[in-house]
């Protein structure tokens, strides 16, 4: 009996470990600055991580599935600045055009990287690195290179308007992380995603229909990222062909930390979601501290190769 519960214990520690970091990480930052645990920077930290976590639960799916997509922060500009576009206040046009328009453009994006990856069968690398400049390429010429302002007051407010005191920003997390987290761990649909990761070949003899579900899961990337392109545009009060540079990297960070496996079968929303908190703590941390934030890319790096060396590791064992 001790032996089993010995077992279950270690079992729980392994799969609780990111959560652990995170709690320590959380217990240092406190006792270095006591500002750092100020229900204010809380909710500032929650707030920082949001739009990463968004764009990391679509990021988590193309993963799972042994996929990767490199073109959510591009997309995320794409959307956001044609989102914008269309809620110049001189305009007068309804908030809703401007968002529609943002996620028709995310959800379209995501389509083609879809079509590419599970029916042309390009690497998912090469095709969404295409993708990556071509959505980056479109907002610059559109705009010719020069930001839209002028924003009407009810999009600005999408991103900046708070309910009780809490930022909409984490509303709009928490409700995607939640749906994200039902469909991949509480569904059938998200266990044939996990089968495709897990053994592409058996997935597909065993009647999966895996090119329709590889597409599907580039889709929700890409609708997520035109979210997540509103919400940013919203943030800044302005549209920007520049912006969200490096998002990619930051969803991949998240999702790696977090336990989802670069091979795909295996992680979970809810993972990285921590990966994504523990990402946004550290830069608080620095900047809280005054260190260079030229140090924080090297510190994720070192993380990210950490966590993908213990991935490794562990399917090795």
């Amino acid at each position: 009996m001790g032996k089993i519960n010995k077992n279950n214990l270690q079992e729980f520690l392994k799969k609780t470990a990111i959560l652990w970091v995170m709690i320590a990480l959380i217990i240092v930052m406190s006792l270095i600055s006591p500002t750092f645990l100020t229900s204010t920077n809380l909710i500032n930290v929650v707030k920082q991580a949001s739009i990463t976590t968004i764009i990391g639960v679509g990021m988590t799916f193309v993963l799972v599935t042994g996929g990767i997509d490199l073109s959510v922060g591009s997309i995320m500009a794409f959307a956001g600045t044609l989102a914008a576009s269309m809620a110049v206040a001189d305009k007068n046009l309804p908030i809703i055009v401007s968002i529609l328009t943002g996620m028709a453009i995310g959800t379209l994006c995501g389509l083609i990287n879809g079509i590419g990856v599970a029916y042309i069968g390009f690497p998912p690398f090469i095709m969404t690195l295409g993708m990556m400049t071509i959505a980056r390429g479109i907002p610059l010429v559109y705009t010719n290179g020069t930001p839209i302002f002028g924003l009407s007051d009810s999009f600005n407010a999408l991103a900046n308007s708070r309910i009780l005191g809490i930022p909409t920003l984490v509303y709009y997390m928490v409700v995607i992380c939640i749906v994200g987290y039902i469909i991949l761990s509480k569904t059938v649909l998200g266990r044939r995603i996990y089968g495709i990761g897990g053994n592409e070949e058996a997935a597909r003899l065993s009647g999966i229909p895996v090119a329709r579900l590889k597409m599907l899961v580039y889709v929700f990337s890409g609708f997520l990222s035109g979210i997540a392109g509103i919400l940013i545009c919203s943030r800044i009060t302005s549209g920007n062909g520049t912006v969200a540079e490096g998002y990619e990297m930051n969803a991949i960070s998240a999702a790696v930390i977090g336990g989802v496996s670069m091979t795909g079968g295996s992680g979970s929303v809810l993972g990285m979601v921590v990966g994504a908190m523990i990402l946004t703590i550290i830069q608080n941390s620095f900047d809280i501290i005054g260190v260079n934030s030229f140090y924080q890319d090297i510190i994720k790096g070192i993380i990210i190769l950490l966590a993908v060396f213990l991935d490794l590791r562990g399917k090795k064992k």
